[in-house]
C-alpha cells in the first residue's frame, strides 16, 4: 500500500495548508477518487464542499471544470454540441464542461431532471454521445454533485437511477466553534480562497494516483465477507422502515469503498470493520424510507445503523 500511503500523507499536508477541519468530507472525496466512482455532497452553503474539489484537482493535477446548476440549464450546455461554421459550411464539436477530469455539478437540485439524465451516460461508461458520436473520456473522469437539503425551495430531487450511479452520498455539517475561530484568523491573515495558486498546493506524481488505484483493487477479501456485505444490503431490501432497498450494484460499491478504507489503514486485506465504516455513505442515498417510518422520526441512517447492528460478525 505504499501509494495508497503516499496519497494520503502527501494529500493530508496539502489539504491542511487550505481546509480547516472536515476531515471526514476530505477522507470520503479520496475514497471516491481511489475508486474511480462520483459523490454527491450535501450541506448547506459556505462550508467548504467546492473548495476541497478544487483542491484535490490541483493535488491529483487533474483538469477541474465546474458547473453552477440552474433551472434554465439544458443538456447542451453541459455535454457539448456540433456547431455550424459558416465560413467552411462544416460542423466542428463544441465540447462541454463534461469533458475534463474532475467536474464539479455545484447545486445539482437545481437542474432541471432532463439536464440531470444527461449525466447518467458519462458517469456509469465514461462516454458521451453528441449526434451519435461516441466521445470517451478520460479514466479520471470524476463528478462531485453539490445538493443543498432538499427542504430548501427550488430544488428538484434526484431521481432513484441516478442516485445509483453515485459511489457515495456525504453529508458535511457545520465546522466546530475553534475551527471556526481559526478560519477566520486565517482570512484575517490573508488567505484568499480564491488565489489557490498563491498557497502552492505541491502536486503529486501523475502515475501515483492510477498505482494507488491498483493497490485498492488488489486489496484482498476473504470469503465470508463477501457474504457479509451481501447480506447487509439484502436486509435493506425487506427491513420495515424501508420501501425500497440497495441494488446489486450497490453490494458492489460497498466493496470497492470498505477495500479503499482498508488500504488508507494501510491493510492490504479486508477487515468488517472497513464494512462497518463504507456502509452508511454508499447506502444511505440507494433506500428509500417508507413515509410512516419518517413520521416516526427514522431517517435512512438511523435504521442502516439498526441494519448492521442485527447482521452477525464474521469470525
Amino acid at each position: 500500500m505504499q501509494n495508497v500511503s503516499r496519497v494520503l500523507t502527501h494529500g493530508r499536508i496539502e489539504l491542511a495548508k487550505v481546509i480547516v477541519g472536515q476531515e471526514e468530507l476530505v477522507n470520503h472525496c479520496l475514497l471516491t477518487i481511489l475508486c474511480g466512482g462520483h459523490a454527491l455532497l450535501e450541506g448547506v452553503p459556505g462550508i467548504a464542499k467546492t473548495l476541497v474539489i478544487k483542491c484535490f484537482a490541483r493535488l491529483f493535477e487533474l483538469e477541474f471544470r465546474r458547473v453552477q446548476c440552474t433551472s434554465d440549464l439544458m443538456p447542451a450546455d453541459i455535454i457539448g454540441s456540433n456547431v455550424l461554421n459558416l465560413s467552411t459550411s462544416t460542423f466542428a464539436l463544441h465540447r462541454g464542461p463534461l469533458f475534463t477530469d474532475m467536474l464539479l455539478a455545484d447545486e445539482v437540485n437545481r437542474m432541471p431532471p432532463r439536464t440531470q439524465a444527461a449525466l447518467l451516460e458519462a458517469m456509469e461508461e465514461r462516454q458521451i454521445t453528441i449526434d451519435g458520436a461516441t466521445h470517451k473520456l478520460t479514466e479520471f473522469f470524476t463528478v462531485f454533485a453539490t445538493q443543498n437539503p432538499i427542504e430548501f425551495e427550488g430544488t428538484y430531487p434526484l431521481p432513484e437511477a441516478q442516485l445509483d450511479r453515485f459511489l457515495l452520498k456525504i453529508k458535511i455539517t457545520y465546522p466546530d466553534a475553534a475551527q471556526e475561530v481559526t478560519i477566520l484568523q486565517n482570512h484575517h491573515q490573508g488567505f484568499d480562497s480564491h488565489n489557490l495558486a498563491a498557497v502552492n498546493i505541491v502536486p503529486l506524481p501523475a502515475d501515483v494516483l492510477a498505482q494507488a488505484r491498483a493497490e485498492v483493487k488488489n486489496t484482498t477479501v476473504q470469503p465470508a465477507l463477501f457474504q457479509y456485505i451481501v447480506e447487509i444490503v439484502r436486509r435493506t431490501r425487506d427491513w420495515p422502515a424501508f420501501a425500497m432497498g440497495a441494488s446489486p450494484r450497490a453490494a458492489i460499491n460497498l466493496m470497492m469503498v470498505a477495500k479503499a478504507m482498508a488500504a488508507l489503514e494501510a491493510r492490504d486485506y479486508l477487515i468488517p470493520d472497513d464494512v462497518k465504516s463504507a456502509a452508511m455513505p454508499v447506502l444511505r442515498h440507494r433506500v428509500m424510507m417508507k413515509p410512516e417510518a419518517e413520521l416516526e422520526g427514522l431517517d435512512s441512517d438511523r435504521a442502516l445503523t439498526e441494519i448492521i447492528g442485527s447482521v452477525a460478525v464474521p469470525k
